[in-house]
């Protein structure tokens, strides 16, 4: 057996040593990206969630569970890897006892001839057999190469994975043969439990060079495939689990990330600010978090399975908006890493590599793949290892607005609009009351501190005050609020623009200054709690303001309306006979997890009959006008509101219903299109969860 001592170390040292270099070229190559310092700071002070976050999400396989039975079976091919750590320390400990002693009768001291430890050996060792079958039928019938863009497996780098696969069977079959030929010559530590490997000694020769051999073929395969691992995609192994600590919780949606340089928020008024910094325009420009990001994906496609853009023939795959970045650093690593050691570079050829843009025609992401991006959150919310696809393009979009002043021409109206007016369609500010005389009741109004007694500020929103259709969805919910005894108030002419517009298209600093303007308002108005109707004016007073000092108990009017019929102050008690599908708004739902309080007041309305759509709550379907696409226009490929509408149609529904004005304009128009060509009813409305609530609590009375 000392031979086989030496050539198995041997091995192992050159293996080790091979992936070792690669793992110090990896993190070398993290740490020039810039610093990311609230990372750290989160998962140090959060060690109960951080816990949790690897229980749930990387042991627990939660999202990969999802998905059955690719779910399933990556379950156990996980656990094999951890499970089989065991099988590892029995064979390096059988080289070595044989070495020493020439009987490789090695165990596990205290439970290494327990037969529950030999049975869960060989159990996840076949289970890990079972789920390599299933991967490989799942590629087979997802093939790119019959599917095309519909195969999530589009654009991932099929060769490298099937190597892996075909490397874990190696692994898996040479265990087998080394455990059963040890069986067989009486080395093997457990009498019973482990059921294959016994079953093979039974049958297998008694010999000693048959067991050295599987043993080193076993070690052999496995070492391959480490190196293997720290060179591909499979890279996730090790690094999913840390990306997973670092993600923003509880799940990288909520609010946007401040846009920080050197690991600090930006203070636009700071003299010393430069320009040039802000944003993301070169790969040297990405915070190590985000190289874990690119070293983490799997490539397994989720994100772009979900993705409207991608599922409506436009150029944005967020698994490839990654994996483009990642190519990109991976090329240019070697001169980012002698750059940041403070060696010059003056070959033409390098300097243009290494300030090659991120973004632009000949750049490393074309401008349609950024500018696609509703900001809807699908690929987050299906990414198994907390990729945050998001605050990637966010960054990258406020480079490019902010320092190159390139973006879609018709947002710049709407930028202006938002300077001059305070509002995306430049109107006046005095149009903001304009509703509250429609309704036969007072409404108050805030002119300096909030009226004695107020329990919410009832923030209208620009689309609520002053979108037609979002507007009956205002006098809706102020009507209940009224006739639940909510004592509510308005800013009315005082109420900006939340800023969201501005934050997603990449405008920062605008967004900074209708934030500010707006918490100086509340704060000094003495505002504790709010209610919005508009989901992005929710999610931006609730996740955005406070990172500026505008903290707030906010709810969404869903929320708030739902907790009113729970309590009877609202009684729904007209029957509304009618087929309603619910769109869920992606600022409310998969960004908020809003999911059950506009179900809940539908189905306390007597008579509403609910068919879900085929792609609902976290896995709903963008209505394309998140991340600023309210304001751009939609030329390539299918129109996200129209496939919505289809989606909707097939559900053969009276109503429509949702909980956002901007899903009731995009959803509005697309029906309104299907009604001119005849492909849906006239009668077929789009309404707000609160006007169907109105609607039968008013005709009770």
């Amino acid at each position: 057996m000392l031979w086989v001592a030496i050539i198995g170390l041997v091995m192992t040292v050159a293996a080790v040593a091979v992936a070792g270099r690669r793992v110090m070229f990896l993190f070398k190559l993290a740490t020039v990206g810039a610093p990311a310092p609230e990372r750290i700071e989160y998962a140090r002070t959060h060690v109960g969630d951080d816990i949790k976050a690897q229980l749930v999400e990387v042991f627990g396989q939660r999202k990969l569970l999802k998905w059955t039975p690719s779910g399933v079976a990556h379950f156990f091919v996980m656990w094999a890897f951890f499970i089989l750590l065991t099988v590892y320390i029995e064979a390096y400990g059988a080289i070595i006892q044989g070495a020493i002693t020439g009987t490789p009768d090695f165990h596990i001291p205290l439970i290494g001839t327990w037969g529950v430890l030999g049975f869960l050996q060989d159990f996840i060792a076949v289970a890990c057999l079972l789920g390599l079958v299933a991967f490989a039928i799942i590629r087979v019938k997802n093939s790119p190469k019959t599917l095309g863009r519909r195969s999530r497996f589009s654009g991932s780098h099929l060769g490298g994975a099937w190597l892996v696969l075909f490397m874990i069977f190696n692994i898996i079959w040479t265990l087998f043969l080394a455990r059963g030929a040890a069986a067989a010559n009486g080395n093997f530590p457990y009498s019973s439990g482990a059921f294959v490997s016994l079953a093979l000694g039974d049958v297998l020769p008694a010999s000693g060079l048959l067991e050295e051999i599987a043993l080193l073929l076993h070690i052999g395969f496995m070492l391959v495939f480490l190196v293997i691992v720290v060179n591909s995609k499979h890279l996730h192994i090790f690094t999913a689990p840390l990306n997973v600590l670092f993600s923003r919780r509880p799940d990288g949606l909520g609010g946007a990330p401040e846009m920080r340089v050197d690991g600090k928020p930006v203070d636009f008024e700071d003299e010393d600010l430069d320009p040039e910094r802000l944003g993301r325009g070169k790969i040297g420009d990405t915070t190590w978090k985000g190289f874990l990001d690119f070293y983490s994906c799997t490539e397994c496609g989720r994100c772009q399975s979900q993705c409207p853009a991608w599922n409506t023939d436009k150029p944005l795959s967020p698994k490839m908006l990654i994996l483009d970045q990642r190519d990109h650093a991976f090329k240019v690593a070697p001169y980012l890493l002698a750059a940041q050691a403070g060696v010059e570079h003056k070959d033409t050829d390098v300097l243009a590599l290494l300030e090659k843009p991120l973004v632009g025609e000949e750049g490393v992401i074309h401008p349609d793949v950024l500018w696609s991006c509703t900001n809807c959150g699908a690929c987050v919310e299906q990414c198994p290892v907390d990729i945050e696809h998001i605050d990637h393009i966010l960054d990258m979009r406020r480079y490019q607005v902010m320092v190159e002043s390139s973006f879609p021409s018709e947002a710049g109206v709407m930028v202006k609009n938002l300077e001059n007016k305070g509002n995306p369609w430049g109107m006046s500010e005095m149009k903001r009351a304009d509703w509250i005389e429609e309704l036969d009741f007072e409404v108050p109004m805030v002119e300096d501190k909030m009226p004695e007694d107020t329990e919410y500020l009832f923030w209208v929103g620009c689309a609520g005050a002053l979108e037609d259709r979002a507007k009956k969805t205002t006098k809706a919910v102020a009507e209940l609020l009224h006739i639940a005894g909510v004592k509510f108030a308005v800013l009315g002419p005082m109420e900006a623009c939340s800023g969201d517009p501005a934050r997603r298209l990449g405008m920062e600093y605008l967004f900074n200054m209708l934030a500010q303007q707006n918490i100086e308002t509340l704060n000094e108005a003495g505002v504790k709690k709010i209610v919005a109707t508009c989901p992005h004016c929710f999610n931006t007073l609730a996740n955005e303001y406070p990172q500026l000092g505008g903290t707030y108990e906010v709810v969404h009017h869903t929320q708030l309306l739902a907790k009113l019929v729970d309590e009877g102050l609202l009684t729904p008690i007209t029957p509304i006979e009618e087929k309603i599908t619910y769109h869920d708004p992606c600022f409310l739902g998969r960004h908020n997890k809003v999911y059950s309080q506009p179900r809940d007041i539908m189905a306390k309305v007597p008579g509403v009959q609910t068919q879900e759509m085929h792609r609902h709550k976290d896995r709903g379907f963008c209505c394309g006008a998140g991340g600023a696409r309210m304001w751009m226009e939609e030329r390539i490929g299918k129109r996200i509101n129209t496939e919505r509408v289809d989606e909707a149609l097939t559900t053969n529904p009276d109503t429509v219903s949702t909980a956002c004005p901007f899903c009731m304009v995009m959803l509005g128009d697309a029906i309104n299109e299907k009604k001119n060509n005849g492909e849906a009813k006239e009668s077929l409305e789009v309404v707000d969860v609160a006007q169907l609530l109105i609607k039968s609590v008013k005709g009770a009375s």
